[in-house]
């Protein structure tokens, strides 16, 4: 056995969940990060909130005592800036919806950021419309008004770019709304989809080990969610951590498609620099992590399936149990028709 941290060379690691949630970190998070940084493992953050530009979210993390400048901060709103500036001609008006993030992403690729107030102004004023795109990002205070002036720019033929299509945010209150819930009130409104740049795209993941002179399989992708985080890794073919210290825990993990599933499973990220525990499997039924194993019951006509769980002295619902679980219960889903839900479910009813 070796530490996650042994077996790679860098990280590319999610933020919100995973090391902060809102403008407190995640217990243990920071020293964890700070220790990889010790051994010689190189971190980039890649989030897909887009709301404030590198620089700021540089200094957030240094706050909490992280040694991070903006180099280091990949963030949406670059990557669907550099979309556009791919596609519109240089010094395009781009109608900027979301955070100070977008704005500043805009015209570090040469392109003319529009608030959503001055569209509005210059249309009353010409009767036409004066951006040739809308690039939409996550913001707190983006309004209702704001939203109509990109279903209004969408609809007279702007070109639509999404940073990303989270459905929700964590925060140290709780979660809240994310960009996804945004972008589908302007979906509703113009009967079409935005391209979609952030996770789970792989040009995040892409770009971090671009910057990181690495190729993907040298680099740890290390996120909350399933369908961003770990479905990106996945699309940019590099390995992937789900820790469960935000959004997705383990029915969700237990419930995923294929392309969600990550390749490790960690509560926190203290864990990186632990001995990582697989599970093997020791028939088609059963696997073992560590003392604890899982064993699924398949379904006849006098039962339902089942799940029994062994913590082998342990607590059931350990780490150890969850990923033993998780290599049964996906094998069932794959091979031996266990609805993706109902694995979830084996898992809730066997913890208790």
């Amino acid at each position: 056995m070796a530490s996650l941290i042994d077996r790679f060379r860098g990280l590319v690691c999610d933020l919100d969940g995973v090391v902060y949630a809102g403008p407190r970190p995640v217990p243990g998070a920071v020293d964890a990060l700070e220790r990889a940084v010790s051994t010689g493992r190189r971190i980039v953050y890649a989030t897909n909130n887009a709301s404030r530009p590198p620089e700021a979210v540089a200094q957030h993390l240094s706050d909490l005592g992280l040694s991070a400048g903006a180099a280091d901060v990949i963030t949406s709103s670059v990557a669907g800036a550099q979309y556009l500036a791919d596609r519109v001609a240089p010094g395009s008006a781009v109608l900027a919806v979301g955070g100070p993030g977008v704005a500043a992403a805009l015209s570090h690729v040469g392109l003319d950021p529009v608030a959503p107030a001055d569209a509005r102004a210059a249309s009353g004023a010409t009767g036409k419309q004066p951006v040739r795109a809308v690039l939409q990002g996550y913001g707190a205070d983006v309004t209702a008004s704001d939203l109509a002036e990109a279903a209004h720019a969408i609809q007279h033929g702007a070109l639509w770019v999404a940073t990303n299509v989270d459905r929700t945010l964590p925060t140290d209150r709780g979660v809240a709304p994310g960009n996804g819930t945004l972008v589908d009130a302007v979906r509703a409104a113009v009967g079409q989809g935005p391209a979609v740049i952030g996770k789970p795209g792989p040009a995040m993941y892409e770009l971090a080990a671009r910057t990181l002179g690495l190729g993907p399989s040298d680099l740890l992708g290390v996120g909350d969610r399933l369908e961003t985080d770990i479905a990106g890794a996945r699309a940019a073919a590099m390995p992937s951590a789900l820790v469960l210290t935000g959004v997705h825990g383990a029915v969700d993990l237990l419930s995923a498609p294929v392309e969600q599933r990550p390749d490790f499973v960690i509560e926190a990220l203290p864990a990186l620099h632990e001995l990582y525990e697989e599970a093997v499997r020791l028939d088609e039924t059963t696997a073992r992590c560590g003392r604890a194993s899982a064993r699924v019951v398949p379904a006849d006509r006098s039962r339902d399936w089942s799940l029994h769980l062994d913590a082998g002295g342990g607590e059931v619902g350990s780490i150890e149990c969850l990923r033993a679980a998780a290599l049964v219960l996906w094998a069932a889903v794959d091979r031996a028709g266990l609805d993706h839900a109902d694995a979830g479910e084996l898992w809730r009813s066997s913890v208790g």
